[in-house]
């Protein structure tokens, strides 16, 4: 199944995609796809629901998609997840999985603007598996099955800023990532029987029509259940939680490419998981209604 949100900021109205491309209205259901949502198994009651015919169908169609997902909580993201990508950063592969805290005010719809930062000259790309939680996940055993805790997969762009990240970090990334709208999210949120391995999906970005990059979630050096695993160890993990899960190679960081610029649009697809298209605009832009 595939989850998302239609309509205007803050007024989004939470809908269910079937296989068949059916859409259905989740309302009568529940009020948003947000983290009580997830916790309360919301994903099999849809299913159910649909099943039965309680569920009035929609067309989505010209309507503004929004994050597929309300009010996350903690957005935790890897950093230098794909050996080639460390390589291009200049770093060896991590013995063990960097963390970075990410704003979550920066999930954005999958065709919202993105703004530059004021004073950015080096606003960077980043195509990434979101991998979203779904039941409270903390010290997880050898024994346990981490991918259990998973609620589903999404597309994500962790768009950043590169010299507020490594020349005026402080020491942590967080400054180069929490930008307003560094990180749009969707068109959908894909339950796990949709992804059956998420280590076998193709991940792919473009400035304009330029290819960028261009890798699969198999060159991960720690694989989504690792890294639940892993951060669990650390922190309680808990439903509406957002992992992103690193980049592959092929970013402006790398020399080879110029960074973005107000006018640039970028596009990113993950096999399964839909494509984005969002378009640069300045930080003081005029806002357009569907990113108000």
């Amino acid at each position: 199944m595939r989850l998302m949100r239609i309509g205007d900021p803050g007024h989004e109205r939470p809908v269910a995609a079937t296989p068949d491309g059916q859409c259905y209205d989740l309302s009568p259901l529940t009020g948003d796809i947000d983290p009580a949502f997830l916790a309360a198994d919301g994903a099999t009651r849809a299913a159910a629901a649909i099943a039965d015919g309680a569920l009035p169908s929609i067309d989505p169609s010209g309507i503004r998609v929004g994050a597929p997902l309300a009010g996350p909580g903690a957005l935790l993201c890897i950093g230098q997840n794909y050996a080639a990508h460390a390589a291009e950063s200049g770093s060896a592969a991590p013995a063990e999985p960097i963390l970075f805290y990410k704003a979550p005010n920066t999930v954005v719809g999958p065709t919202d603007d993105i703004r530059i930062p004021r004073g950015s000259e080096r606003t960077d790309w980043e195509v990434e598996l979101a991998v979203v939680i779904g039941r409270t996940a903390r010290y997880l055993d050898e024994e346990d099955d981490p991918l259990s805790y998973v609620a589903g997969y999404a597309l994500s762009n962790d768009v950043s800023e590169r010299s507020f990240q490594l020349e005026r970090s402080g020491g942590q990334w967080s400054k180069g990532k929490s930008c307003e709208t560094f990180n749009p999210l969707g068109p959908w949120l894909v339950t796990p029987d949709e992804i059956p391995d998420p280590q076998k999906l193709r991940l792919r970005s473009w400035v304009g029509d330029a290819p960028r990059q261009d890798s699969t979630s198999e060159d991960m050096i720690f694989p989504v259940a690792e890294l639940v695993r892993h951060l669990s160890q650390f922190l309680v993990l808990e439903p509406g939680d957002i992992i992103n899960t690193g980049t592959p190679q092929g970013v402006a960081l790398s020399g080879r490419f110029p960074y973005l610029a107000a006018g640039d649009t970028v596009s990113v697809e993950i096999e399964g998981l839909g494509r984005q298209r969002n378009t640069c605009v300045p930080w003081d832009a005029p806002r357009r209604p569907q990113d108000a």
